[in-house]
């Protein structure tokens, strides 16, 4: 919603500001924003926990995510949303109907960047987590403190294995679309 506000609201009072806050994960260094988020927490009371650590992952993971979609959004012809306007759909339905799933590919790339950066993060999580929850990372980090286990050992490979098993499926699923789409245009081309 945001990079949706982003490239389609125009000019509104407040933008600089909502760009501002939304772009400020990306430059800001990691402890800073742990830091910041953990007074945060503390100055409403907050108990640290999973709830708090869903925060901050959010909170840094929106604006790599609102990066993606708006690169998208600005490239993605608007023609297309005022015909099905045009056409009796009401701006929901265009929405729901044209403009989602046009941009589908940069939401689930977003979201598959923003699951990798929250996996990845551990300084965030260390500022964020109370005794109750705990992420993977600090877990992995604080058993590779005391020595590397086989359980560490067989975490990292089912990891391996599913980041490979993930890209050869998406090489697969890419190439089968560029040799359907190719046939598709031969078989045009033929007919005409």
């Amino acid at each position: 919603m945001a990079a949706y506000v982003m490239v389609r609201a125009g000019r509104f009072p407040g933008r600089t500001l909502f760009s501002g806050m939304i772009y400020a994960p990306l430059v800001m260094p990691e402890v800073i924003t742990g830091l910041s988020l953990l007074l945060l927490f503390i100055g409403l009371g907050m108990d640290r926990g999973v709830l708090t650590v869903v925060l901050a992952h959010t909170t840094f993971s929106m604006c790599y995510v609102s990066v993606v979609v708006s690169s998208r959004l600005s490239t993605f012809d608007q023609a297309l949303e005022e015909a099905a306007l045009d056409l009796g759909a009401s701006p929901f339905e265009s929405f729901t109907l044209i403009t989602l799933p046009i941009i589908a590919p940069a939401v689930v790339s977003g979201w598959l960047l923003a699951f990798t950066l929250s996996l990845d993060d551990l300084v965030i999580a260390s500022f964020t987590t109370g005794p109750g929850a705990t992420t993977l990372p600090i877990k992995v980090f604080s058993a590779v403190r005391l020595g590397v286990s086989p359980e560490i050992n067989a975490l990292s490979t089912i990891l391996i294995g599913i980041v490979t098993v993930g890209v050869i499926s998406a090489s697969l699923i890419t190439k089968r679309a560029s040799v359907q789409r190719l046939r598709e245009e031969q078989a045009a081309q033929r007919t005409a």
